[in-house]
């Protein structure tokens, strides 16, 4: 059998962050994916809205960088939960089970070259035999 998913899309909330019982790191977050098609004469858009559970290392790295909106590649399993609720109804849900989440860079937006409220400057273009590095 073969279960693999490749997604890519925009985080729709803040990620979650919680703790199993043994202490492993789980971070949640829903992913928008979209696609276009033309239907007619129209273009159209279906969206997509799907959970996503990334566990350990990689889950503190994508709680602490990731927030609304952040464009990210996800490579895992599709999984079922399924449970019964107070009143007896049985539910049930699809995820997936992130093995690999890849920070993908935003469209480039337009912003002035220096702000006042950044400190970080940019890296020299090209080092010369005066600089200490």
């Amino acid at each position: 059998m073969f279960n693999k998913i490749i997604l890519i899309g925009n985080l729709t909330r803040d990620p979650e962050m919680r703790y199993t019982p043994q202490g492993t790191s789980v971070c949640s977050f829903d992913l928008a994916v979209s696609r276009k098609y033309k239907q007619a004469d129209d273009m159209k858009e279906e969206v997509m809205f799907i959970k996503i559970a990334v566990f350990g290392k990689q889950a503190d790295t994508c709680g602490q960088y990731l927030n609304k909106g952040s464009n990210v590649l996800v490579e895992g399993r599709l999984q079922q939960s399924r449970w019964e609720t107070e009143d007896g109804q049985k539910r049930s849900r699809h995820e997936v089970v992130a093995q690999s989440v890849r920070f993908l860079s935003r469209k480039q937006e337009t912003a002035p070259v220096s702000s006042p409220d950044s400190n970080m400057s940019a890296p020299p273009d090209e080092f010369t035999d005066i600089e200490p590095f």
